[in-house]
């Protein structure tokens, strides 16, 4: 399920629940408010199986790219080396297996730049997703806290007891 839906829907949950008079809080159906915690739990690692995946994806296509580079040196070398036999054209064959090799170090470099970016702009949005998510998540759990206290002071942590 995505996460999004399901942050909506706790939303939801906060906003259909009953205010309490004179504070700031207010009543939410536990079940309704376990349920959906619990399938952000599910949820949560299945963004992070996401992340994972760019990455895979990200180290596939630089060996694409590697492999690719490889086969066009070997190529640009298999040129170079048909060119040189011809003794007439010794030093023209020697310029232009240079520019092949420039050429194909240029293009590696360039798909293995464009592999980084593509995989740098999913992870970085994936992490922006996952922060605004937690901070939402903290906010939840700030105000179901304050309501669980006496007088709306906040309720002591677990790991703070």
């Amino acid at each position: 399920m995505d996460i999004l839906h399901l942050v909506d829907r706790l939303e939801e949950l906060f906003n259909q629940s009953r205010p309490i008079p004179l504070t700031h809080s207010v009543i939410v159906d536990e079940d309704r408010f376990l349920d959906i915690i619990d399938q952000m739990r599910i949820s949560i690692p299945e963004e992070v199986k996401k992340a994972q995946q760019v990455s895979a994806q990200k180290e596939q296509v630089l060996a694409q790219a590697q492999n690719e580079a490889t086969r066009t040196l070997q190529q640009a070398r298999e040129k170079a080396d048909l060119l040189v036999e011809k003794e007439s054209l010794t030093a023209d064959a020697q310029r232009r297996a240079a520019q092949i090799l420039e050429q194909a170090r240029i293009e590696a470099e360039q798909t293995r730049i464009g592999a980084d970016h593509y995989a740098l702009d999913g992870l970085l949005g994936m992490e922006v997703e996952l922060e605004r998510l937690l901070n939402q998540l903290r906010n939840g759990i700030q105000v179901l806290e304050q309501k669980q206290s006496p007088a709306g002071e906040p309720a002591a942590r677990p790991e703070e007891k």
